[in-house]
């Protein structure tokens, strides 16, 4: 079995996006499934704030 590979846009900012849009979710609704704030998830996907690495 092949395994397939999706195509996810470039930025951390546009995966973060596309996932969420694939999920149907609002950038408020993935926010409070995450703990933080709407605006923390519009932040990252515009590229004005990054997310943290561990």
């Amino acid at each position: 079995m092949q395994d397939r590979k999706e195509f996810v846009p470039g930025t951390m900012g546009d995966r973060i996006a596309y996932l969420r849009k694939r999920k149907k979710l609002t950038q408020a609704q993935l926010a409070e499934q995450l703990g933080i704030s709407a605006q923390a998830v519009s932040k990252w996907e515009s590229g004005v704030s990054q997310t943290k690495r561990y």
